[in-house]
């Protein structure tokens, strides 16, 4: 038997115990040893073997000065006033000491551990950080929670109001502080130096910022007397345009600038930050002509702020009742007309965006929960390593409290590690969202940044990693008997139980990896199916702008039929044109027009159930210009004018929705004209079916196939329209010479959103690119994680088991055959995983059919790729291991420790 008494001396000379303390401890120490040997020697050690044994794990002096340091923390509790929580904190501190000791004596494992957890709370903190600034943090007005919608319903569809509705709302109800109205998204023609710069701005009724609460850098809010006819030349300015087009002029409140051709004075400059990421730069007051004001046309937005201890219901109620009044006053127009008061944070918000939002937090969930699972089992791996450290500790007097404890506040300091790395990823993939992040998808009010509640989400969020990660291990510590550890020599961490358990975790890493797979998966397969639609038109070589022409620039049909007739002729002459189209709508983002319309011949339906169909006023070559083929009948003509028969054109699933046994060159049908210059519909006017086009696809809104007519614009003139050219070669040197033709026409109308065909394609599918490419990085980073998971258990497993491998090489197996059994073994765990992760993908699928392209619940395909993905990735994964075990030398490998 070894001299322990010597052994021990020698190993706590450097620790400077009290000299009575060591005594004790050298005899407590004996006594355990001795204990040890003799229960190994009668397991069948040789006395050679279990003196190597414990006179290795004797060495392990850090375990030695962490026990016996806790030991004289206790004691010195026990001799003094120390309390007991004085105690149980110095012990706590104790652990941590001796925990990152340990992780900087591992540091290999530690950077590995720590990367996984900044990964997953990296991710999770940036989408909870949109979560967070999207849909519960107030929004940035003086009491938010007073600022109301206010819209005009038929059933459980809302609607903008008309301006006689808004008047009365206004003059009659007693629960708002004030109510106000705006027409927002109009286009304004600002001079510059070069020529006219086309702004996006709103019309507004006086008081409305002021009872917003947006701040004013100068100046003030529009006045009453400011919104009535011949008042209204005034403007305010955002922050961003006075610096961008004005050089941030500090005297330019009160002097004038020149818009759509007429001087404004501008009377106030808006304060930095929030106005400067709203679509509107500027504002003009909004006017009610005796035109305007009617019941019928609805063309405002109106929002109102609560009086103080007023209600969202008892708003209601009252606005309810002035609808009611409304309904009986004016049964034409008002008769199935109600209001709906409703809350302004996150009004405009679609469910769509709100279902994607709280999918994208559950998806960086299972992402955080595939990093927790990783560095679980990376710490089982390194705790099979730990297991006689452990044995001993339980030995010398540590109880399972404590030996749990310790293990949690392991993990809880590399949770605290990855917490902070996760935080600095998490700044970097919000800049990366919002690098990416298409405009109006999010509200304007919406601050993303790592603010106090997104800190404190991160702090528990590791916590919680760190708990769940390091409860595992924690587990296991538990439930080791020290003569079981001494008896597997140096092949630790061969205990089914603790394999069981890295395989369990395993599977479940699979499993969330194919949930998210298939997230990205059906995020990609409908944003193919959006690349693959037949769109009806040909977009090369197309280049499309808009005329924003001024309010009450063009008057009365014939001086609009004048002018773009001039345009057209000044286009059709710059060399490279071949075709020029001038249109109320652009194809693939929806018609300019939705009217009702009836069958001439036919009863009329009840307004209810009038159907309805797009509605677009388009010049002779507007089918040539975007390729869009007519099936039967002919296009228009310049003969087509207002001293002609009216024509219409309609789309194939137009004709084949409401003429489906009849030619629809024989039919005609009844549209209520519209009048330029007017809030009001004209009466019904009949149109002469005389041919039929191919369907354009709607990209932008429902996307659904919504029935089109089309009508010449000489017999229906617009003043504002868009233009589309098609052009014999490259379009970047026409832009200019475009610009000069425009100019000369008319040098106060700019050429504004010039982009190709295929530009604007790209930019009605961001949207759908922004949510795939989100899902698709983190359903790769998944796959990533969950390959390095396998990889990580199937090492591990490959280097414990080198003994077995060795047998069964020496017994006649081949290399083969060793390597078919790693690789089965890690490919029977990925299946698994496969078909646990099926509820999670069928969860996914479920919350995601509503806001995808022709992609179902269940895609088979998308299942099937992702699966095939996840698989090889195991195979692969699993190889390297596998590899290594066929490559085993059986001498060696008997001899293996």
């Amino acid at each position: 038997m070894p001299d322990w008494r010597s052994e021990i001396e020698r190993q706590l000379a450097a620790l400077k115990i009290d000299p009575v303390r060591r005594n004790d401890v050298i005899e407590e120490l004996v006594q355990h040893f001795e204990s040890l040997f003799e229960d190994l020697i009668s397991d069948g050690a040789t006395p050679e073997e279990a003196s190597r044994m414990l006179l290795e794990e004797l060495r392990e002096s850090e375990l030695l000065e962490a026990e016996l340091r806790r030991v004289e923390c206790e004691e010195i509790g026990e001799d003094t006033t120390l309390s007991r929580k004085g105690r149980r904190l110095a012990a706590v501190w104790q652990d941590l000491r001796f925990a990152i000791r340990m992780l900087r004596k591992h540091i290999g494992f530690t950077m590995v551990a720590v990367v996984t957890l900044a990964l997953g709370i990296g991710a999770t903190t940036a989408i909870f950080s949109v979560l967070y600034a999207v849909l519960f943090e107030p929004m940035p007005y003086p009491k938010p929670d007073q600022l109301v919608m206010v819209w005009s319903t038929v059933g459980t569809d809302r609607n903008v109001t008309s301006a006689a509705d808004y008047l009365e709302w206004k003059r009659r109800n007693t629960v708002f502080q004030n109510l106000a109205a705006w027409n927002g998204g109009g286009k304004f023609n600002l001079a510059t130096i070069d020529r006219p710069e086309q702004v996006t701005g709103g019309a507004y009724t006086a008081g409305l910022f002021n009872m917003v609460g947006y701040p004013f850098a100068s100046g003030r809010d529009f006045l009453p007397e400011e919104c009535r006819p011949g008042n209204d030349r005034v403007v305010i300015i955002s922050n961003k345009l006075w610096k961008q087009q004005f050089g941030a002029d500090p005297e330019l409140v009160g002097k004038q600038v020149r818009m759509n051709g007429e001087p404004y004075t501008v009377v106030g400059i808006l304060a930095p930050g929030l106005t400067d990421r709203h679509p509107n730069q500027l504002s003009v007051p909004l006017v009610f002509t005796p035109e305007l004001i009617n019941h019928d046309f609805h063309w405002l937005l109106v929002m109102g702020r609560l009086k103080d201890g007023v209600s969202l219901e008892q708003a209601q109620s009252e606005m309810h009742g002035i609808a009611m009044q409304l309904a009986e006053e004016h049964p034409e127009t008002n008769a199935n007309s109600d209001v709906a008061v409703q809350l302004l944070h996150n009004n405009f918000m679609p469910d769509a965006t709100r279902r994607n939002l709280w999918l994208l937090l559950a998806v960086v969930g299972c992402l955080l929960l595939i990093a927790c699972v990783n560095i679980a089992n990376l710490l089982l791996s390194r705790g099979a390593s730990r297991e006689k450290e452990v044995a001993i500790r339980a030995a010398i007097g540590a109880s399972k409290s404590r030996l749990v404890g310790q293990f949690l506040i392991e993990s809880v300091v590399l949770a605290f590690a990855g917490g902070v790395l996760g935080l600095i990823a998490g700044r970097a993939i919000i800049a990366g969202i919002l690098a990416i992040l298409p405009p109006d998808l999010l509200p304007s009010e919406a601050d993303i940044r790592i603010s106090l509640p997104v800190f404190l989400f991160a702090v528990g969020s590791t916590m919680l990693a760190g708990l769940l990660f390091g409860s595992a291990p924690a587990w296991q510590a538990t439930r080791l008997s020290l003569n079981a550890v001494m008896k597997q020599g140096g092949r630790t961490g061969g205990s089914e139980a603790r394999r069981g358990l890295r395989r369990t975790l395993v599977v479940v890493e699979f499993g969330l990896a194919l949930t998210l797979l298939t997230a990205g998966g059906m995020a990609l397969r409908s944003f193919w199916n959006l690349t693959r639609i037949d769109l009806g038109i040909r977009s090369d070589h197309v280049l499309t702008f808009t005329l924003p022409v001024a309010p009450g620039r063009l008057r009365g049909r014939e001086q609009i039929s004048n002018y773009y007739r001039q345009l057209l002729e000044r286009l059709q002459t710059v060399p490279g044109i071949e075709s020029a189209a001038v249109t109320t709508g652009m194809p693939i983002r929806g018609a300019g027009f939705g009217l009702g319309f009836n069958v001439s011949g036919r009863p009329a339906p009840p307004p209810s159930e009038q159907p309805g169909a797009g509605f677009e006023m388009v010049t002779p070559d507007y089918f040539r210009t975007f390729g869009i083929s007519i099936l039967s009948g002919r296009g228009f003509t310049e003969q087509d004018d207002a001293g002609n028969q009216r024509v219409a054109i309609v789309s194939a699933s137009l004709a084949r929705r409401y003429f489906p046994d009849e030619d629809p060159l024989t039919q005609r049908i009844k549209i209520p004209e519209l009048i330029p210059g007017t809030a009001k519909l004209g009466p019904p006017v009949e149109w002469q079916i005389v041919g039929v086009v191919n369907n354009v696809a709607n990209l932008d809104g429902s996307r659904e196939d919504f029935p089109e007519v089309y009508v010449p614009f000489w017999q229906s003139p617009w003043p504002g329209l868009s233009v589309a050219l098609r052009t014999s070669g490259e379009t970047a040197g026409l832009i200019d010479r475009i610009a000069e033709a425009v100019n000369s026409v008319d040098p106060d109308v700019p050429v504004a959103g010039v982009k190709t065909m295929d530009q604007q394609i790209h930019d009605i599918l961001a949207n759908d690119r922004f949510a795939m490419v989100l899902y698709a990085g983190f359903a790769i980073l998944a796959l990533l994680l969950a390959g390095v998971g396998i990889y990580g258990v199937m090492a591990f497993g490959v280097a414990q088991r080198t003994h077995e491998f060795g047998v069964r090489m020496a017994l006649g197996a081949s290399r083969g055959t060793v390597l078919g059994l790693v690789l089965k073994e890690g490919s029977a765990l990925a299946c698994v995983g496969l078909l646990v992760g099926l509820a999670g993908s069928y969860a996914v699928g479920r919350v995601m059919e509503g806001t995808l392209y022709q992609v179902g619940r269940i895609d088979g395909v998308v299942l099937l790729g992702i699966s095939a993905v996840l698989v090889s990735s195991a195979l692969l994964a699993c190889f390297f291991p596998a590899h290594r075990a066929s490559r085993v030398d059986p001498i060696e490998a008997l001899r293996y420790e």
